[in-house]
């Protein structure tokens, strides 16, 4: 099997009362994390106070060098 660079992306373990901050995309900016459920996250913008409840949707990424590509099942 060849060893190839492999970007990897996991779903982020939110939890209650994180603060995060998203650099980008359509909900960039500051935001405090007020519910998780399995399928989604409630955030509330610190500066409005609206909650928006979305499907999760950050990961986390890092990249892995000499890794297998295609990752075995």
């Amino acid at each position: 099997m060849a060893r190839s660079t492999v970007v990897v992306f996991r779903t982020y373990p939110f939890e209650v009362g994180q603060k995060i901050y998203i650099a980008d995309g359509p909900r960039h900016g500051d935001w405090e994390v007020v519910g998780v459920g399995q399928h989604k996250v409630k955030l509330r913008c610190p500066i409005s106070r609206r909650e928006f409840e979305w499907g999760r949707f950050c990961y986390f990424a890092e990249e892995e060098t000499g890794g297998p590509w295609p990752h075995p099942d």
